[in-house]
C-alpha cells in the first residue's frame, strides 16, 4: 500500500512539474549546489485533485500514526497552506513556524496559540538537508509544544538528514521520495533508464555532483 502511493504521489507531481529532473542540464541551488531534480511542492496547491490527495493521505497518517494529535504546525512557507488544510480536515488548531522571528511587534517565532505540553504534528513539504525542518520542531519544543513527529509530501532522502532526525529524535514519515521519483518517471518515460544512474550518484555527493 506505501509503495502504491509513493508511486501516485511521484506521479502526481511529475505530471504538473512540482518536481523536474533535468540530468543533463542541472539546476543551480540556493545553496550552490547543482542539482538534476529541482522540486516545489507549492505547485500541488494549484491543482485540486492532487491538494486533495495530498490532504487526504497525510491526514490519514496522522490519524494512524498519531491519534493524540491535539495541533498542526506547518513550517513556513511551503507547509503552511498544506497545514491548514490538514488541520481543518482533524478539526485541529494550527500554528506555523516562521523561519526567524518578526523583528517587530511580538517579534513572533510561532504564529498562533500553543500551549505548554501540547502534542504537536509538524507538517513540512520537502525534506531536503533537513536542517530547517529540526529548526522548526526546536522552536516549537522551546515553546512548550511535545512534538510527536513530522509528515512531509517528499524527502531527497539524504543520508545526513536521515542521520539529523535520529539524532533529534524526530521521527518522520513522507508520501514520496526520491528513489520512488527517478522510479516512476523511467516507468513513464519521463526518463531514459540511462539517466538513472546519473541521478542515482547525485543523492549520494550533491555537494560534489556539479564539481565532477
Amino acid at each position: 500500500m506505501q509503495m502504491k502511493i509513493e508511486r501516485t504521489v511521484a506521479e502526481a507531481l511529475l505530471n504538473i512539474n512540482a518536481v523536474k529532473l533535468q540530468p543533463h542540464n542541472p539546476f543551480m541551488w540556493a545553496s550552490g549546489w547543482k542539482s538534476p531534480i529541482y522540486c516545489d511542492n507549492r505547485k500541488t496547491l494549484s491543482f485540486p485533485l492532487i491538494r486533495s490527495l495530498i490532504k487526504r493521505e497525510l491526514v490519514a497518517i496522522i490519524r494512524a500514526k498519531y491519534p493524540q494529535a491535539e495541533v498542526i504546525a506547518g513550517v513556513a512557507t511551503g507547509a503552511i497552506a498544506q497545514g491548514v488544510l490538514i488541520a481543518e480536515a482533524l478539526d485541529l488548531p494550527f500554528v506555523y513556524v516562521r523561519s526567524a522571528p518578526k523583528n517587530h511587534g511580538m517579534e513572533n517565532l510561532i504564529e498562533g496559540n500553543l500551549n505548554a505540553g501540547e502534542k504537536v504534528v509538524v507538517v513540512e513539504d520537502l525534506i531536503s538537508t533537513g536542517g530547517s525542518s529540526i529548526k522548526a520542531v526546536e522552536a516549537l519544543r522551546a515553546g512548550g509544544g511535545d512534538v510527536l513527529g513530522m509528515v512531509a509530501i517528499f524527502t531527497y532522502n539524504f543520508p545526513a538528514a536521515t542521520k539529523l532526525f535520529a539524532n533529534n529524535e524526530v521521527k518522520l514519515t513522507t508520501l514520496s521520495n526520491y528513489q520512488a521519483v527517478i522510479k516512476t518517471a523511467v516507468e513513464i518515460s519521463y526518463i531514459s533508464k540511462d539517466d538513472v544512474a546519473t541521478l542515482q550518484k547525485w543523492r549520494k555527493n550533491p555537494a560534489e555532483w556539479g564539481a565532477q
